[in-house]
């Protein structure tokens, strides 16, 4: 997906078994975090920094939603254990990534496997994508700092 396309209406199946739909969000600005693995070192500091800025997120009009492709029983430990106040959309069968494309080839210590990469989309009150934070943009400590710059 690119700036300028509006996301998928259907989002997918939260952490409770709740369908997601970009509808739900309408009129607020969407930060759709997709994220390669619960309760890993930097997908931790990532959801807690957008946990720890969650009030100033909601004062400027911004909903937040995590994705990744972890189970509802492993989203429900995360949020549990770092008490995550926004819902994440457990994509076990990568539709949404797939759609976003954020899911493919990657290479670590040299080997190729597949995963995610990890991204966050700012879509706007009509749900149209107005900033890409790509992997290589992204700093996990200060990621709400930088959603609240654009």
């Amino acid at each position: 997906m690119e700036i300028g396309q509006r996301l998928p209406e259907n989002l997918g199946i939260d952490q409770d078994g709740n369908e997601i739909k970009l509808s739900d969000f309408a009129g607020k600005k969407l930060v759709l975090y997709v994220y390669p693995k619960d309760s890993t070192p930097g997908c931790t500091t990532e959801s807690c920094n957008l946990r720890d800025n969650y009030n100033t997120l909601l004062q400027k009009n911004y909903a937040v939603v995590g994705v990744s492709i972890q189970s509802q029983a492993s989203h429900k430990k995360f949020i549990e254990k770092y008490q995550l106040p926004f819902p994440l959309i457990a994509d076990t069968e990568k539709k949404l990534v797939n759609a976003l494309g954020v899911y493919g080839e990657k290479k670590t210590f040299g080997k190729v496997t597949m995963g995610i990469f990890r991204t966050t989309f700012i879509a706007d009150e009509q749900g149209i994508i107005t900033d890409i934070f790509k992997p290589q943009d992204i700093k996990v400590k200060e990621h709400a700092k930088q959603i609240l710059k654009k």
